[in-house]
C-alpha cells in the first residue's frame, strides 16, 4: 500500500483543487488537511515527512471530494477565521469575508474617538463575527445584535460564548430594527453597523457555485437592484441613532453612488462618505446622524 506523507498529500490536494477551480487551492488544501489531521497550519510544514494513517486518509478523501464540488471549506471544517479570531460556521449563516473586516476596522476607529460606554447595534449579525470582533477590540461597549434567522443566531450565540462576551453582546431575533423596538436596552445607539444582503437578483444568478449552491440566499440577495434591505435600514436608522451617532453599511462594489444618494436624500444624515476597499471597490457607506432640531 502506498504511503502518503503530509507533503505529498498537500501537493496532491492542491493540484486536485487547481484542476477543479477551487478558490485559493493551496490555502484551501492547507485548511482541509489541518482539519482532517487535527494539527495547526504551521505543523503541516514542520511535519512534512510524517506518514498519514489510513483512517485519516479516508476522512480526507471524502472532504476533498466534497470540496471538489465547490462546497466551501468553511462549511466542511465548521470554522472560519475573521479579524484574527476563529468562528464556528454552518450552512445556516454567511461565511465571513475579508472585505467585511474594513467595516470592523472603521467601527473600532470611530469608537476610540468617543468617551464613555458606547452602545452599538449590529443588524443582520449572522454568525456574530462583526459584533464579536468589535467587542473584542473595544472593551467599553455593549452591543445588541439582531438577525431574522433563529438558526443563524444559534451559531452567533456559540461564538459569543466562545469569546467570553455573553455579558456584553445581546442577541435578538427579528427583522432588522423590529426586535430592538420590542427589546430591552438602549433606545438610541452611538453606532449602527450592518453587513446586509446586497446582491441584486441578476448578479445572484451569476454567483460562483461555491456561493450560490451552498450559502443562504436570504443572507445574500436583496431584490432586483440589491438595495431592498439597505433602503429599509436607511429609512429607519435615524430613529435609533443618537445625535452625531454613525451608521456604517457594507455595500456592493458598484453601489456607492446609489447608496450615497439614498443617504443624502433621506434628510437625516450629514457627512455621507463612500469608502473603497483595498481593491479600490465600493465597500463602505458611512453617515452621521444630524442633531434633532
Amino acid at each position: 500500500m502506498e504511503s502518503w506523507t503530509i507533503q505529498k498529500l498537500l501537493n496532491w490536494v492542491t493540484e486536485y483543487f487547481t484542476g477543479k477551480s477551487v478558490d485559493s487551492p493551496r490555502l484551501s488544501a492547507e485548511w482541509l488537511l489541518c482539519y482532517a489531521l487535527g494539527i495547526k497550519r504551521i505543523e503541516l510544514y514542520t511535519q512534512f515527512n510524517k506518514i498519514v494513517g489510513q483512517e485519516q486518509l479516508l476522512q480526507l478523501h471524502e472532504l476533498v471530494k466534497r470540496a471538489g464540488t465547490h462546497e466551501p471549506i468553511a462549511y466542511l471544517t465548521g470554522k472560519k477565521e475573521f479579524y484574527s479570531l476563529e468562528f464556528e460556521i454552518t450552512k445556516d449563516c454567511l461565511i465571513p469575508r475579508p472585505e467585511t473586516e474594513l467595516l470592523v476596522e472603521r467601527a473600532i476607529e470611530f469608537l476610540r474617538t468617543r468617551n464613555g460606554e458606547q452602545f452599538i447595534c449590529d443588524l443582520c449579525t449572522g454568525c456574530g463575527c462583526v459584533a464579536v470582533a468589535i467587542a473584542r477590540n473595544f472593551a467599553n461597549c455593549r452591543i445588541v445584535a439582531t438577525d431574522i434567522s433563529d438558526t443563524a443566531l444559534a451559531i452567533a450565540e456559540k461564538n459569543i460564548a466562545r469569546h467570553g462576551l455573553m455579558n456584553r453582546i445581546k442577541l435578538l431575533q427579528g427583522d432588522l430594527f423590529e426586535p430592538v423596538i420590542a427589546g430591552l436596552g438602549p433606545a438610541k445607539f452611538d453606532l449602527i453597523v450592518c453587513n446586509p444582503p446586497y446582491v441584486s437578483e441578476p448578479d445572484y444568478e451569476k454567483l460562483t457555485p461555491n456561493v450560490k449552491d451552498f450559502e443562504p440566499k436570504s443572507a445574500l440577495a436583496a431584490g432586483q437592484d440589491g438595495l431592498d434591505i439597505i433602503k429599509r435600514i436607511i429609512a429607519d436608522a435615524s430613529r435609533h441613532l443618537k445625535p452625531t451617532g454613525i451608521l456604517m453599511l457594507e455595500i456592493g462594489n458598484e453601489q456607492g453612488n446609489e447608496v450615497q444618494k439614498l443617504l443624502e436624500t433621506a434628510g437625516c444624515f450629514s457627512d455621507v462618505k463612500i469608502e473603497k476597499d483595498y481593491s479600490n471597490l465600493d465597500r463602505l457607506a458611512v453617515a452621521v446622524a444630524k442633531p434633532a432640531k
